[in-house]
């Protein structure tokens, strides 16, 4: 019978400051509800000197992650660094090392997540990774486990709280995005450099993981369509209140036909939709199954304590399996691997949604006529039209909502209308979630 299970931890950045003052701190309340101590054995980092606040004792601090590796007494290996390298390298080597692994690293998993469940499987060892998507909201067991009755049909995700913050404060405040992104890296909301957050790749990790879950299929990366933040501005915020929506950074995965749709971009939502109240860097996943219906989870999907949470309780989780003497009892992927399918991403230009265009058109009789002229001849039905103002002789912004349209026809619109003289500038397009009234 063990006395302890002994924990190495690879990365001592936040997360993994987080982690280690949980485990700290919450010792004696995990104690309880595992039945042993967890034991941090080691941990490797490139910076030991840095005070992290934190009291260890001596010889646990090291700079080698091989040594937590190859120690045989370590029984859980915690992967923090982020990246795909050396973190793919130190997982599959605690791995072949027959130890359980626990990661946060959703770029990683999102990449090589299919190489790293295999090597798992092979040599029958466990693989956490709740706090890849959304911090402490336990969107991963709660779809490997709590809904595993039920057949998801579609996702919609509000998962990176940088873009959801620059897009509150848009909405809340009237600022330019450029403003706004400024004020959350002062704040510590956004990286120094926020291009992963802001052009979407972060969002899309997210929604390949989610994706592989729900639907029982790998999600490649490449195959998710992925817009950003850049061309969204704060007239396209104002009009969609004036239609009655909120703009919101979705990553949304649909199933239907034996297809599957996965595509990051901004989106309009009703305003009287729960996700569409979700604001700051709050975080929401919104799943609709057969059985439970729509179901919303909501919370922290950053920061070193809420993430430190989920990684703690990975290390729970598969704490209580080696006291059991037990693996593999979850698949990683929520589907056995025999019934896991090979499901064709649908092209974005094959998708049917909502639209709302924004032209900004010459204020002249008969151009509104000439633009819907056009939609109509790609299919494009027109249910709602703002124009603006009167300005003689310049632009105004022509604004119109359309009904459910096929991508490509829009994007063929598009292309006609942006090349003729009557508007100044490229077309915004923002994809619209709902119904048609």
């Amino acid at each position: 019978m063990k006395s302890s299970i002994k924990i190495g931890i690879i990365g001592f950045g936040t997360v993994g400051t987080g982690l280690v003052k949980i485990l700290l701190q919450q010792k004696d309340l995990l104690l309880r509800r595992l039945g042993l101590p967890l034991e941090i054995a080691s941990i490797a980092d490139r910076d030991i000197e840095r005070d992290r606040g934190i009291a260890l004792p001596p010889g646990v601090l090291c700079t080698d992650a091989a040594k937590i590796i190859q120690d045989p007494e370590i029984d859980i290996v915690v992967e923090l660094i982020g990246g795909t390298d050396p973190a793919k390298q130190y997982i599959l080597g605690a791995i072949e090392k027959g130890k359980h692994v626990v990661t946060a690293n959703k770029a990683l998993l999102a990449t090589y997540g299919e190489d790293i469940f295999q090597a798992a499987a092979e040599k029958e060892v466990d693989v956490g990774f709740e706090a890849s998507v959304c911090g402490a909201i336990p969107i991963i067991r709660s779809m490997k486990e709590g809904l595993v009755a039920e057949e998801i049909s579609a996702i919609y995700g509000i998962v990176n709280g940088t873009c959801n913050y620059i897009l509150t404060k848009m909405s809340e405040e009237g600022k330019a995005f450029a403003q706004i992104l400024q004020e959350a890296q002062d704040l510590g909301y956004a990286e120094a450099d926020p291009t992963l957050d802001i052009d979407g790749a972060d969002s899309a990790h997210k929604l390949a993981i989610l994706a592989n879950l729900a639907f029982g299929t790998p999600v490649s990366l490449k195959e998710i369509y992925t817009e950003g933040l850049e061309r969204v501005s704060s007239i396209d915020i104002d009009f969609a209140e004036d239609f009655g929506y909120k703009i919101k950074l979705l990553a949304i995965a649909k199933a239907a036909n034996g297809e599957i749709e996965a595509r990051v971009h901004p989106t309009m939502i009703r305003k009287e939709t729960l996700l569409s109240t979700v604001g700051g860097v709050f975080n929401a996943v919104y799943l609709v199954g057969d059985s439970a219906g729509e179901v919303l989870f909501y919370g922290k999907g950053a920061g070193s304590l809420p993430t430190g949470s989920a990684v703690v309780s990975d290390i729970v989780a598969l704490a209580r399996n080696i006291i059991k003497g037990a693996s593999g009892r979850v698949p990683a992927t929520a589907f056995t691997t025999p019934s896991r399918k090979q499901l064709p991403i649908k092209a974005i230009e094959e998708i049917e949604s909502l639209y709302y265009l924004r032209f900004m058109a010459e204020d002249h009789p008969g151009v509104l006529s000439k633009i819907s002229g056009i939609l109509g001849e790609n299919h494009i039905g027109i249910s709602a039209v703002i124009q603006q103002g009167r300005k003689t002789g310049g632009h105004v912004p022509l604004v119109m909502m359309t009904h459910r349209a096929r991508e490509r026809d829009v994007r063929q619109a598009l292309s006609n209308i942006d090349e003729m003289d009557y508007v100044s500038e490229k077309t915004i397009l923002i994809r619209v979630e709902g119904d048609d009234e």
